[in-house]
């Protein structure tokens, strides 16, 4: 033991007699943590070796490093040993009014058991001196031939396989839809887009100055002849979709639609900027709006819902004809990703992890819908069994305003349908809500206390 330790020892009352107390002894530890002295991802010592450091039994150190896990400030590693966690897990929030927390179900993130272990695994190739120098070279918006190859194996659904040199690379899926709404749309110009879209569409098309214009959508998605007679009113110079679990309202359309709109395109010149972002929880879809149109169609996607939100790694298949304007457009953007993501996606891609983790995902989200219908029994849901979101019309004489305010009072966060309406429509009487964010009982807790909120009045909700 050195004198830093034995100095730091006594400080804290350690001793051969007073260590025997396990519990002491992990408060040390975790005040040690807590003090920077033992940082996120540092490996604690072997049991035997912190026995011998703080003079206690190895049988004592065992119940020392249990207890630290039962605290969640640390994570073992079978063959690896003992590290400390980036940071203990949160405490599920209190439902009851007033909330001291936040049940966030207006963003959505999905993660399942065993995915960090899965990707951590992946990883370990990029501790080799030669793959780590090339991941931190600079990247450009082409990436690299095998994160191509791997990006295009990866997308092929249902007999359809994309060519990988129409792959490009952006740092998260928002940026490759940005960059590909730039590439088509001039300042002041028209985007085609649902009568009700993704929010951040409508923040990217203020920001670049694009004129969106909604087109009427039914049960099967966006209407072709509602696009065609807004093309023929007014020029668009392109169309944002949402073909696969369309967010916020889960439609995904059949085959039939998809060929009817992807004529169309062809017969109007307008090329469609598509968003295949939660097409993966639907493994049975048709293929992509790109498999039948795909000198018209910019196929946006990520790895972000896919594996983990923090893995903010997007793609973006594109037409050769707009292949160096999109390229041009990430560049000047600084949408452009980098090796790094490039090397680790590649690798996930390839080994199975990123299959292994989207069908734990897809089997998750339905045991969440399975939840949303149990706990809504009696309100009306639109959703997708297989979706990570549900919309729904509330119940007299309830309005989304007042309702998310009162389910903010009870410290849960919804969105109004207000938020995904395109143009000075009137909102219809709905919300949204997500179901990825929360542990089960968490969500299940959350929607009762937003069912029973509905079957009041708002004249019977306190105000905070």
């Amino acid at each position: 033991m050195g004198a830093e330790n034995r100095a730091e020892n006594r400080a804290e009352g350690v001793g051969v007699g007073v260590a025997r107390d396990y519990r002491r002894v992990a408060d040390i530890v975790a005040g040690q943590i807590a003090r920077g002295r033992w940082r996120a991802g540092d490996r604690l010592p072997t049991q035997r070796a912190f026995a011998k450091r703080y003079g206690i039994a190895q049988s004592t150190a065992s119940r020392v490093y249990a207890e630290l896990t039962r605290r969640g400030l640390v994570v073992g590693e079978v063959g690896r040993g003992t590290f400390v966690r980036a940071a203990p897990p949160q405490e599920g929030p209190a439902l009851a009014e007033p909330a001291p927390a936040r049940v966030d179900l207006e963003l959505n993130y999905p993660i399942v058991a065993g995915q960090t272990e899965l990707l951590a695994a992946g990883l370990a190739r990029l501790a080799r001196p030669d793959v780590l120098a090339s991941a931190l070279r600079p990247a450009a918006a082409t990436g690299t031939a095998h994160a191509r190859r791997a990006v295009a194996a990866f997308l092929a659904h249902a007999g359809w396989t994309p060519d990988p040199d129409t792959v490009l690379f952006a740092g998260n899926g928002r940026q490759a839809i940005a960059a590909a709404l730039a590439a088509l749309v001039p300042p002041g110009g028209r985007l085609g887009v649902e009568a009700f879209t993704y929010p951040v569409v409508k923040a990217i098309t203020a920001r670049l100055g694009i004129v969106p214009v909604p087109i009427a959508c039914d049960g099967d998605g966006l209407d072709p002849g509602a696009l065609r007679a807004a093309h023929q009113d007014a020029p668009l110079a392109a169309v944002y979709v949402q073909p696969t679990l369309h967010n916020p309202l889960g439609t995904t359309m059949p085959e039939p639609r998809r060929a009817e709109l992807a004529a169309v395109l062809r017969a109007t010149g307008l090329t469609a900027v598509e968003d295949s972002i939660w097409s993966f929880l639907r493994d049975d879809a048709p293929p992509p709006l790109a498999a039948y149109a795909p000198e018209r169609v910019v196929l946006a996607d990520s790895l972000s819902k896919r594996l983990a939100p923090g893995l903010t790694l997007g793609f973006a298949l594109t037409p050769p004809d707009y292949a160096e304007r999109l390229s041009s457009a990430l560049r000047s953007g600084a949408w452009t990703t980098t090796g790094y993501a490039l090397e680790a996606a590649a690798g996930w891609l390839t080994d199975g992890s990123a299959a292994t983790i989207a069908a734990a995902k897809r089997e998750d989200a339905a045991r969440r819908q399975h939840i949303a219908a149990q706990t809504m029994a009696g309100f009306t849901l639109r959703a997708d069994p297989r979706a990570y979101f549900c919309w729904w019309d509330l119940p007299e004489p309830w309005r989304p305003d007042t309702f998310v305010a009162a389910a903010g009072r009870r410290g849960i966060a919804v969105t109004p349908a207000a938020s995904f309406v395109v143009g000075p429509h009137r909102a219809p009487n709905a919300i949204r809500f997500g179901l990825a964010s929360p542990p089960l009982p968490v969500l299940r807790q959350a929607l009762t206390a937003l069912a029973s909120l509905a079957r009041g009045a708002p004249d019977d909700v306190p105000e905070g």
